[in-house]
């Protein structure tokens, strides 16, 4: 929608004031602060027009105006400038989180912590969901007559190696092609897929009779597979800054800062939350969000990857009048560095 080169700036006023103040904006502000050629009345005019479209609201007569979801949708996608974090806070991000190496929960925890102080709202993130991982490949290689390494590859880039024990001697001709059987049965499987199926269902034809014939090789192999699968079967929620909400005049009554407090407690509803983020940002505006719990919040969220697939979600709660361009720059950050140290560290 075309508003105009006047409207879209008096839009932008009315919006970046509101968000700093959190008091609704009148004309005599625009004019003063933002639009010092512009007579109040010119002003006023203009914002009628803003508020018969829908872009503006007035909470009570004789008030200024605040801006509505419609208005804050045309901010994020068409007027604001898109910041970019600063060097410093960049490399803050990158060696808070070199300093967190070593286990991928105490990673992603240190990382909630961090993005609530940078953002000053409530930050929710989503543990790693590894089982979502399929099957690569498997390469089997003799290390003496009784023992075979497996080595499993995921397609999100883990590595397992796996010692397979007592088992028969085998030419090297009949593990090959009991390699280039495992893969032509199981690769593109996941762990969901296995949990589906019978090993009866998997191995079946010709197969079967391999199956028999080398049963120790895949009843030692078979849980190594669901293990490396398994890496993360859990439906963790970090979840920080939940008192930062508490500061905004929008929660002052207590009867709200309560029901968001509530809602903060439904594990479930933030993962399920998190779990439909499949872009790299994603901006939900109050009655933008599905879920009606957050209909007075606004949501942005974004997903972090390994070796490109998506594994878990980042997000940040705040009010609808949040700092759209910092928080969105924040967490693009966050979730690049996120899914580069995590790639490192599950390919090792």
């Amino acid at each position: 929608m075309n508003l105009g080169d006047r409207k879209r700036l008096i839009l932008q006023a009315i919006i970046e004031d509101y968000i700093n103040t959190a008091e609704p904006v009148g004309s005599r502000t625009i004019s003063k602060k933002y639009l010092t050629n512009t007579s109040p009345a010119t002003i006023r005019n203009e914002m009628a027009d803003l508020e018969e479209m829908g872009f503006i609201e007035q909470p009570h007569t004789s008030a200024g105006r605040v801006p509505s979801d419609k208005g804050y949708r045309l901010y994020v996608d068409k007027i604001m400038e898109q910041k970019k974090l600063d060097n410093i806070q960049a490399e803050l991000i990158k060696k808070e989180f070199i300093d967190t190496l070593g286990e991928i929960d105490r990673l992603v925890k240190h990382a909630s912590k961090l993005l609530s102080n940078m953002t000053q709202y409530t930050s929710i993130i989503m543990t790693p969901q590894l089982k979502k991982t399929c099957l690569k490949h498997i390469q089997l290689i003799a290390i003496n007559s009784s023992t075979i390494l497996a080595v499993i590859v995921t397609d999100a880039g883990i590595v397992k190696n796996s010692v397979l024990k007592g088992i028969r001697d085998i030419a090297p001709d009949v593990l090959e092609k009991l390699t280039n059987a495992l893969n032509s049965k199981l690769s593109g499987l996941s762990m969901e897929d296995m949990n589906r199926l019978s090993l009866e269902d998997i191995f079946t034809g010709e197969f079967a009779r391999s199956m028999h014939v080398h049963g120790e090789i895949i009843e030692q192999l078979i849980p190594e597979l669901m293990q490396t699968l398994l890496y993360s079967d859990t439906k963790d929620i970090y979840l920080d800054g939940a008192a930062n909400m508490l500061k905004f005049p929008e929660y002052g009554d207590i009867n709200k800062a309560r029901e968001f407090l509530n809602v903060l407690d439904e594990k479930e509803l933030l993962f399920n939350v998190l779990n439909q983020t499949n872009n790299d940002v994603n901006v939900s505006i109050g009655a933008e969000n599905q879920f009606e719990q957050f209909r007075n919040c606004s949501l942005i969220t974004a997903t972090y990857k390994i070796n490109g697939k998506t594994i878990g979600s980042v997000g940040v709660i705040g009010p609808t009048r949040m700092e759209y361009s910092k928080v969105i720059s924040i967490v693009d950050c966050m979730t690049h560095n996120l899914s580069e140290i995590l790639t490192k560290m599950l390919k090792v």
